[in-house]
């Protein structure tokens, strides 16, 4: 069997830093969460406690603990990264740009480009669910 996960000797520093955290109302609720999970265990609490209080699983507090012990304070706060990819690349946006900025180029021309060229990925994928092209075929000619 595992050894009970704990979380290291926590100083008064810390442990009132961790306090503050927890009490407070404003802030991210990921930081608050990991501030809980933290401190429960350095008050005597196991790890199906402390994942019952949370509403998350054991195996997550375990992460957030190992974290804590090897990092401190910095793992407490989220770091979102990365996002969805871009639709168009710096070619297609140059071009999108000089269609939009040409002076002999009305918005009837626009709207005719082909739903491919409208942002649509080959394949099927990007875009909308097709509501360019309904507009487009619809439009007055």
């Amino acid at each position: 069997m595992a050894q009970r996960v704990r979380v290291r000797e926590i100083t008064n520093d810390e442990g009132n830093r961790l306090l503050r955290t927890v009490r407070r109302s404003s802030g991210s609720v990921v930081t608050w969460r990991r501030a809980q999970m933290v401190l429960l265990p350095a008050q005597g609490m196991d790890v199906a406690q402390i994942a019952e209080v949370t509403f998350t699983s054991p195996d997550r507090v375990r992460d957030v603990i190992h974290n804590f012990n090897a990092d401190g304070f910095d793992t407490l706060r989220p770091k979102y990264a990365g996002g969805r990819t871009p639709k168009f690349n710096t070619e297609q946006k140059a071009e999108v740009k000089q269609i939009a900025l040409a002076s002999d180029r009305s918005w009837a021309a626009v709207l005719n480009v082909e739903p491919v060229q409208a942002g649509r990925l080959p394949g099927g994928a990007g875009g909308g669910r097709g509501h360019l092209s309904r507009r487009v075929a619809q439009a007055p000619a």
